[in-house]
């Protein structure tokens, strides 16, 4: 028996039932997070739901009646009533079921909450040696801090590295590099951390957040400051980061070997670091 959480229950996935009048369902109107399990323990969830819960404010979807508490003891639950030692559980918010009129619903129309669970160890081979990427163009919406279900174009340039046998697709407005289809972007050059300001162009990343902690911590310039394709395949390192991949390298960007095409003494000292924090935090 395989559980999922939805309108406040956990049930089974076989019932499971989503309203075809669902607003997450029509327009995408709703919100999300991941959060991964380690050993059996939530990691970071407090600053996941604190993120949930500024989405939410972003687009006026009240969820008052829930917590970050709440959630987080939802997320441990769910992880455990399947097992998950390894893995993550993925949580999402809409506005709720009501007839499809674009403006809101009236206040009475109450969120529905949807998650499930997964099992799946970390990328070790990946970590260890490195991934492909490839560029493409941002074709998003203004407001990429909000992580709204509307992924449309992130989907649509994954699955342009998918089918160039790519991990990820680094994204670029008008030649300034904003963020992956679902990670950071990093370029290390001289010994220093480049990414994008956390601005309403990319989403702040969690583990964005713990990365740039740990380059304090090891005096490592952290530098948010847009920088340019061409300062990207320039870089010593390539780096991007999410709560599935962790601290990536990319070694290769479309057919640019990065650096010496290996993973850089940077990127391996963020990613101890990074296991460090996994072993206080989790």
């Amino acid at each position: 028996m395989t559980y999922i959480f939805i309108n406040d229950e956990f049930v089974d996935e076989s019932e499971g039932k989503i309203n075809y009048s669902d607003r997450g369902y029509n327009f995408g109107d709703g919100i999300y997070e991941y959060i991964r399990i380690y050993d059996g323990k939530v990691f970071t969830s407090k600053e996941h739901y604190e993120r949930l819960f500024r989405s939410a404010k972003e687009i006026g979807l009240n969820l008052e009646g829930y917590s970050v508490e709440g959630l987080t003891e939802v997320t441990k639950t769910l992880a455990a009533k399947n097992n998950v030692v390894n893995g993550g559980v993925y949580i999402q918010v809409t506005r709720g079921v009501a007839p499809r009129n674009h403006p809101f619903p009236d206040a009475s129309t109450k969120p529905v909450f949807s998650a499930f669970s997964k099992s799946y160890d970390r990328p070790y081979e990946e970590l260890k040696n490195g991934v492909k990427a490839i560029t493409v163009d941002d074709i998003r919406w203004l407001r990429c801090d909000i992580k709204s279900l509307n992924l449309l174009g992130n989907v649509l340039a994954k699955e342009k590295a998918a089918q160039n046998s790519a991990s990820e697709a680094i994204m670029h407005r008008d030649q300034t590099v904003t963020e992956g289809s679902s990670s950071n972007v990093y370029a290390v050059k001289d010994g220093k951390i480049y990414t994008h300001p956390a601005n309403n162009l990319i989403l702040n990343g969690i583990t964005r957040r713990i990365i740039k902690k740990s380059a304090e911590a090891l005096n490592i310039p952290f530098i948010e400051e847009a920088f340019t394709l061409d300062f990207l395949n320039d870089a010593d390192e390539v780096i991007i980061s999410s709560t599935s991949i962790e601290v990536m390298p990319v070694i290769q960007v479309n057919d640019n070997k990065i650096g010496d095409g290996k993973v850089g003494q940077i990127t391996k000292q963020l990613q101890k670091s990074f296991d460090n924090y996994i072993e206080s935090e989790a």
